[in-house]
Order: C-alpha cells, then structure tokens, then sequence
C-alpha cells in the first residue's frame, strides 16, 4: 500500500472541498472495497477523506411517504430497518443477499452505490483493463468473461456492476442526493446514476470530482409482492450471475430491475408492458451481445424471471 494523508471532515460541503483541492483524494467510510483495491494497488489515492462524522446515518420518512436513507447508513442497519422490511421488501432482500454479515455491518448505502466492478482483469494489474487504465485495452474480451455483462458492453469494456442494493434502488427509482464544494445540491436519479462503458468505462458514475453523495431518497411504496432472486456460483461469498428484483402487484403487472447483465443495473421499463415472462424477457435481452461463456445467461434470465413471476403470483 502506497503512502497518503488522512483528514476528517466535518461537513459534506468540506469533504466536497477536499476533493477538489486535492486531485488524487478520495472518500473513505466503511472502506470494505477501497482498502482492498489500495492493498492491489488499484486505487492509489495521495490523500484520504474520512467522512464517518458526517451524520448521515439515519433513515428518515418523507412527507411524501418515501424515505430519505443517509448516505453513511449501513447495509446491515438498512436492511433490518422495520420500515425498510414493510415497504420495501426488496430492497431488504437485495441487501441481505449480499456480502456477508460483518461486511454489511460496515459497508455503507452511497459505497454500496460506488463499489467497482468485480472483473477479474480489473483486478489483475498484470493484464490490460481500459476501466483501470485508459486506452490499454480490454482482456475479458477474449479471456475468461462467464460472469460478465450481456447489455449495453462496448469494444472497451464488458464488466457488470457488482452491487445487489443498486439493483433494488433501480426498480424503486430512487433517487441519489449530492453536494459539491461550492455547496450547491443536485439530485439524480438513479436510472441516470451509472454509466454505461461506451468509450470511457473508467467513468463509472454521473459524479463530479468535487461531488459528495448525502443520501438516497426512495418514492412513496409501491404495494404488491416484492421478491429478489440472485442466482449465483455458491450460496454466500459470491457475485450474481444473473439477479431479478421484481415488485408484482395482484393484476399481473409487474417492476423488474436486473443484476449480472450490464456496467449498471438493468432495467427496461417498455417490457414492463407484458405480462408474461417470455415477453418480458425478450424486451429486457434486445440487443444482447453475448460470448461463447456467458451466452447462458439469456436462457438463465428467462428461467429465473418466470419463476420469480410465478412466485409472486402464487
């Protein structure tokens, strides 16, 4: 691990701040996927923002009747948060499908939003990555790439965004709530939070450098019958291969958000239309580019989609 400084800030605005002024900062809160990249030397920041003093670890009701949930918040407390387990099943179970326990006890909602792709050539400083290194190229193209994305994949990059939270706060249309230096505010939402690779796939999110996120809002609940099915290699430990978040209501008509398939969470609100689960499929896989090992996942979307319908229509 390469050597850096350490600061504390006492404000949003002043982690913001200490971005800007330093090019090579970055946050640090829970640190469960920071920590592990700086040891790899994949991340290599000359400076480091702690932020856990912030106060933004709590989860508050809306007038609207959604939830606004601090950016600090962790994984654990969202997930058990009685609220969180009434109104918004499936972002409970996206949660507790993730990780492990003493993970979740300190990984946070905004670092959960940012974690990095789980690719293994990301990972592999030995090997060219476009997403860790501009211009050098792209391995998984013609190496091992079962578990990497089918949608929206460029010449540059077909890495999937590892989070199961994001895929949940998709289907919900969340909200994503920021500061920057200069104290203004933005709001994003969350179908606009994550890029897709095109030509640049080290930008991963709509961020600015000097941009700090504060919190994720959720909309008034959406009733029905909430499930979240991630199907993967083993039964903890593991990313998903293909993960469906759905909200079903007692007509049929249904939500369905989508892990494992794409650079961000997938969803295609136009499938949503039908009511079938072969329908849905086809609408939500248009366009798939698959390779020789990863080809499964369209068959594996289609199965665990219709049993995920049938369950919820049970």
């Amino acid at each position: 691990m390469k050597a850096f400084t350490y600061e504390r800030a006492d404000t949003p605005a002043a982690a913001a701040a200490a971005l800007a002024a330093k090019p090579g900062a970055k946050l640090i809160a829970g640190g469960t996927n920071l920590l592990d990249l700086m040891k790899l030397q994949i991340e290599t920041p000359t400076h480091l923002v702690d932020i856990n003093r912030l106060g933004l670890d709590r989860i508050e009701a809306q007038p609207d009747g959604g939830l606004r949930i601090g950016a600090l918040v962790r994984n654990t407390d969202l997930a058990a948060d009685t609220r969180v387990r009434r109104d918004y099943a499936v972002l409970s179970r996206a949660l507790l499908a993730g990780a492990s326990g003493q993970l979740r006890n300190k990984a946070t909602t905004a670092g959960n939003l940012l974690q990095r792709t789980r690719c293994p050539y990301f990972y592999d400083t030995t090997k060219p990555c476009n997403k860790r290194n501009p211009g050098a190229g792209c391995a998984a193209l013609q190496g091992f790439n079962r578990n990497l994305a089918i949608m929206a994949t460029s010449e540059q990059c077909i890495a999937t965004h590892p989070s199961d939270m994001a895929v949940a706060m998709r289907l919900l249309d969340a909200k994503v709530e920021t500061v920057q230096a200069s104290g203004a505010t933005r709001t994003i939402p969350i179908a606009d939070f994550h890029k897709l690779p095109g030509s640049t796939p080290h930008i991963e999110t709509a961020l600015a450098r000097d941009e700090v996120i504060t919190s994720v809002t959720l909309p008034a609940p959406l009733g029905g019958r909430h499930i979240y099915r991630k199907v993967r290699d083993r039964a903890s430990y593991a990313f998903a291969l293909i993960s469906v978040a759905a909200v079903v209501q007692p007509d049929g008509r249904g939500r369905y958000a989508f892990g494992g398939l794409a650079h961000k969470p997938w969803r295609v609100e136009a499938a949503e239309s039908n009511r079938d689960a072969k329908s849905i499929a086809d609408a939500v896989l248009s366009g798939a580019r698959t390779t020789s090992q990863n080809a499964f996942k369209t068959t594996l979307v289609a199965r665990t989609l219709a049993s995920v319908i049938n369950e919820a229509r049970a």
